[in-house]
């Protein structure tokens, strides 16, 4: 008996869930056939947006060293092969700031701004209420105003690079504009140095983001 009603629960909840989104769908069929305008063919689409980034929480193994991630503004640029097979150059509008800790406190603080190249492709047809899809690609982050050692000799990190890989959803509004979230994950190394010296290679930063945005497809 309770397996029945477990079932009509689950069948009521994707009944509500379905019903927007059939109303989405079926409102934006109608947009196309009374204008002609489709989201399939178009080959350019920008998004802006905010991400939450978060570097590895255990960078130096042993260290009890934390940093702390931080938001940032977003711009990304896809040119679509197909409607299904993109290109995409993505990065930081601003720099991500975070704060770096010890066991005793904030040690200091590193700004970061990354970019990135990725191939992707969309899942479904172009005009699709929901579009997952898929990316991998390079990515270099540069690393700027490292305050990691006050009233001694500066503490510098070289510019991670590696690669990326980034799931994400994108909402059509209509054949034009489309609400985006997305995560992206960064594999990164990183050396410090102090006065030009290499005292510590190899720092796992491996940060992730967070985003969402809006973007429009030409």
């Amino acid at each position: 008996m309770a397996s029945i009603r477990t079932l009509g629960l689950a069948t009521a909840v994707a009944a509500v869930l379905a019903s927007p989104l059939a109303l989405a769908q079926d409102q934006r069929d109608q947009d196309v056939a009374r204008t002609g305008d489709t989201a399939a063919g178009k080959r350019f689409s920008v998004v802006g947006g905010v991400a939450l980034l978060q570097p590895e929480a255990d960078p130096i193994p042993g260290s009890r060293i934390d940093v702390d991630g931080g938001p940032a503004p977003t711009l990304s640029a896809t040119w679509h092969a197909t409607d299904n097979i993109g290109v995409e150059l993505w990065g930081a509008a601003d720099k991500f700031n975070h704060r770096v800790r010890g066991d005793q406190g904030k040690i200091g603080t590193i700004e970061q701004q990354p970019v990135a190249l990725s191939g992707q492709y969309h899942f479904g047809q172009a005009d699709t209420t929901f579009r997952p899809f898929v990316g991998l690609g390079y990515y270099e982050s540069n690393i700027s105003n490292e305050d990691l050692n006050p009233g001694g000799d500066h503490v510098g990190l070289t510019t991670p690079k590696g690669a990326i890989g980034t799931v994400g959803l994108d909402f059509n509004i209509n054949p034009t504009w489309f609400a985006r979230a997305d995560a992206r994950y960064m594999r990164a190394r990183a050396d410090a140095e102090l006065a030009g010296e290499t005292i510590e290679r190899d720092i796992k930063l491996d940060p992730w983001t967070v985003g969402v945005g809006v973007g429009a497809r030409f």
